[in-house]
């Protein structure tokens, strides 16, 4: 399972649990060039998922030395570089040169001003390139938060440790790990809007470039909830995705997260790139002690490992991580129900959430944790979760049936009680979902129904 929850992450709402002040006026925001709102259904819903994926996406933004480029899969590389820069990496102590080039997005209005952002992206990151990705917001009260470092990312390990920063706050809001989340949520605060800016670094004199395919960011406001209504079942259907347990792999390459106990977010991914075809090579995967079962589990821990972190839970290098797979792409989003859920199982997308709970809280899974990711392959006829749950003995244990009304409101809720008694978060509805770079119409409908495009 994950780590346990320590300080320097957050991942729901405020870690403050007074309850929000309904109904709080708040000024208005102060105009700025934005990005309209393309789906009116959106605006039912407390989560906004919004991305730049298109051409005329990527000709949408502002540049320093970046270029779109066409074809089947548009995206932004470095074109002529804006300049050269130091960088000393925190985690090795190795300062470089690198030359970078800069595209900043137009400012998105958010469909929901929002409590909470979460960033996600797709890139491929050649050996010697490497990527950051930050984030300006607009307040309800017309000021503006200081340029936000979401993450520094590389797909490989050798030239920069990929990390996410701590110590950012401007007395309003905080990034916590991979969220930005206002500080105090009682008072009416929001985020009415942002902006993304993506930099692009390659070694000095060569022709190497990332390439980002994907940006967006997960937007919500979330009510503070103990509980959530029970929802009614509408499907009944399991889908083939290979299942893994994260617990054979205890005490394998404690380097990252203190070994395989831990690994609960890669363990899940892995799952998922597998079921929609991606696979390591054998040169992938020599560095894996050969006596190891499933190394490629192994693999996934490494390189989703996020430095500062110290953790392999770090939500959008989870989905970068799956679309450095030939075919494939990633977000992290929030999901509003069950139904949304059942709506990607019947296209065939299975989801990875994010759940806490005690061990009294649900039935049959013998555990208690403050955070764990697991896989949502389908529904009983009974409108039962079926999970390929890592936290398991052994491969042929992952799979478990869970009662509906417990697991969706361990899924679901904000608030829940630690075994102290202590009020602390729940996670929302956060997930991850994979999905083809290319969806089906089925896909992109059912996608398009829980708000991604």
């Amino acid at each position: 399972m994950s780590r346990a929850e320590q300080p320097s992450r957050r991942t729901v709402l405020a870690a403050a649990v007074a309850a929000t002040v309904a109904g709080t006026a708040a000024p208005a925001a102060a105009a700025v060039p934005r990005s309209a709102p393309d789906d009116p259904a959106a605006q039912g819903r407390p989560i906004d998922y919004h991305a730049w994926t298109t051409y005329r996406d990527w000709r949408s933004g502002t540049v320093e030395g970046t270029r779109a480029v066409a074809g089947r899969r548009p995206g932004v590389v470095i074109g002529t570089p804006a300049g050269r820069t130091d960088y000393t990496d925190p985690h090795t102590g190795t300062t470089a040169a690198w030359e970078y080039a800069t595209w900043t997005g137009p400012a998105h209005l958010l469909t929901v001003p929002a409590t909470e952002v979460v960033a996600s992206w797709n890139a491929h990151t050649p050996a010697g390139t490497w990527l950051q990705v930050e984030l300006r917001g607009t307040y309800s009260d017309g000021t503006d938060t200081p340029w936000y470092v979401l993450g520094r990312w590389a797909a490989g390990d050798q030239d920069i440790r990929r990390t996410s920063v701590d110590g950012q706050s401007d007395g309003k809001s905080t990034v916590w790990t991979d969220t930005f989340a206002i500080d105090d949520t009682s008072g009416g605060l929001r985020l009415t809007s942002y902006r993304l800016r993506l930099t692009l670094y390659r070694r000095p004199g060569t022709r190497l470039t990332p390439t980002v395919w994907r940006l967006g960011a997960m937007g919500s406001d979330i009510p503070d909830r103990f509980t959530v209504p029970a929802s009614t079942p509408g499907l009944a259907q399991e889908l083939a995705v290979p299942r893994y347990s994260q617990e054979i792999h205890k005490g394998q390459y404690p380097e990252y997260d203190n070994g395989g106990e831990a690994w609960c977010s890669p363990t899940s991914s892995q799952m998922i790139i597998e079921y929609w075809g991606g696979r390591l090579t054998p040169e992938q995967l020599s560095w894996v002690d050969p006596a190891y079962a499933d190394p490629q589990v192994c693999h996934a821990a490494r390189f989703t490992y996020d430095h500062q972190y110290e953790g392999c839970g770090n939500w959008p290098f989870n989905a970068a991580y799956a679309a450095t797979f030939a075919g494939l792409q990633g977000v992290v989003t929030r999901l509003a129900s069950l139904t949304d859920l059942e709506t990607l199982i019947a296209a065939g997308i299975p989801a990875i959430t994010s759940q806490s709970f005690l061990k009294s809280e649900l039935t049959g899974a013998g555990y208690g944790t403050a955070g764990h990711l697991m896989t949502v392959v389908g529904f009983t006829a009974d409108g039962d979760v079926i999970a390929n749950d890592p936290a398991s003995p052994s491969d042929e244990a992952v799979r478990r049936v869970y009662k509906r009304r417990e697991w969706e409101n361990i899924w679901l809720r904000t608030k829940r009680y630690n075994a102290s008694g202590k009020v602390v978060s729940g996670t929302g509805g956060v997930c991850y979902l994979y999905f083809p770079a290319h969806p089906t119409p089925h896909q992109r409908r059912a996608l398009a129904a829980v708000g991604v495009r």
